[in-house]
């Protein structure tokens, strides 16, 4: 059986394409869809995805009439945190360390709900 290796990309309506796309790029460094094909494109680190259906009255998401949620993995949820805020941005911390990590949850200007995720390093057996 043939597989998906990766998420070649995610698409979503919005209100105003060209400001979120700025916002997205000043914040989270997530370049901008180039205009030609000579120019890359923005690219992920490998690591671990979740790819998880929620039921339709999940209030996990916030707001009831979103229908996604983003979840980025940082390397330093802390640093991440300080960035956004220090550009006034609100960002509610996950009040306590989960066995997968750290958590924090910020919106886009659209109301967008975004959680970043400081994935807690696995340890290996010996």
């Amino acid at each position: 059986m043939q597989k998906i290796t990766g998420i070649g990309g995610f698409f979503f309506r919005s209100n105003d394409p060209k400001a979120l796309s700025a916002w997205y790029a000043t914040h989270f460094g997530i370049s901008e869809v180039p205009q030609d094909y000579e120019t890359p494109v923005w690219t992920q680190e490998a690591g671990p995805t979740v790819f998880a259906p929620f039921a339709r009255d999940t209030e996990y998401f916030g707001n009831s009439d979103n229908q996604w949620m983003l979840n980025f993995r940082v390397d330093d949820l802390d640093a991440m945190v300080a960035q956004l805020r220090a550009a006034e941005i609100d960002v509610e911390m996950h009040p306590e360390t989960l066995p997968n990590g750290r958590f924090a949850r910020v919106y886009d200007p659209e109301g967008n709900p975004i959680e970043l995720w400081e994935p807690k390093e696995v340890e290996t057996p010996a």
